[in-house]
């Protein structure tokens, strides 16, 4: 069974190879992301995190105060470099709802009996079961990569600066974080996988070593100079195509 839908700004995919498994599973993994969406957006004024942070709300969900007690841990962790309170933004806490929700959604079809499955948020993916070959892009060039993995029962996500440009902020200088151009993080869950990911990012070059330094992360990443650097754990090969620098 395969789907694709557009869901919190990026498409969405999900393949799973179990015989038989139920279409309304799938419909139910789509829900939840909607609901996600509707709920935990700083783009939607009647989402909760918007009601939140105009002060309309005083006790936020249980949900949301997962997402909040996720958010001030990496705040923490980093030193102030990830925080999704940044002077004069609103509350943001996108870097950590995409991949606890989408992590929840794969909980989900797990849940209904799924044992084989890829489910793809806008490249930031949860394997289960495999191995699954994932690449990840080249930071400079769209139609190549730079690794491959082979995962089975992990999760991996990628933060950079190909996309929407420097928009990762070190909320210690309130400034875009610029000492990488792309970091990997494989993890046991998509919530840690991009987490790590976007909170190492934020620290600059600092961060490889302390993603590759947490429990169960590997990390690959590509700095400004355009040097590769990974954790000995790593599970991905050489592509045809790397940064050299």
């Amino acid at each position: 069974m395969r789907r694709v839908e557009h869901v919190m700004g990026f498409p969405v995919s999900v393949r799973v190879d179990d015989e038989g498994f139920p279409e309304a599973a799938v419909d139910g993994l789509f829900v939840w992301l909607h609901e996600v969406d509707a709920r935990f957006s700083p783009f939607r004024p009647d989402s909760e995190v918007s009601r939140l942070d105009r002060g309309e709300v005083s006790v936020p969900s249980a949900a949301l105060r997962e997402v909040l007690d996720l958010c001030e841990e990496y705040r923490v962790a980093t030193g102030g470099a990830f925080d999704v309170r940044l002077p004069g933004r609103g509350l943001d806490p996108c870097a950590v709802v995409k991949g606890w929700s989408v992590q929840k959604g794969a909980e989900l079809l797990a849940a209904a009996g799924a044992r084989h499955f890829c489910l793809n948020a806008g490249g930031d993916v949860v394997a289960a079961g495999g191995p699954w070959r994932v690449g990840v892009r080249h930071p400079e060039h769209a139609d190549q990569l730079c690794t491959v993995l082979d995962l089975t029962d992990r999760a991996v996500a990628t933060s950079a600066r190909y996309e929407r440009g420097d928009h990762i902020i070190d909320g210690r200088t309130g400034r875009p974080s610029t000492g990488l151009l792309s970091l990997t993080v494989v993890a046991p869950t998509l919530t840690e996988a991009d987490t790590v990911a976007t909170a190492a990012f934020a620290m600059g070059a600092e961060g490889v070593a302390w993603a590759a330094a947490r429990e169960n992360c590997e990390v690959f990443a590509v700095d400004a100079g355009r040097r590769v650097l990974r954790s000995a754990g790593f599970p991905g090969e050489r592509a045809a195509a790397q940064p050299t620098g």
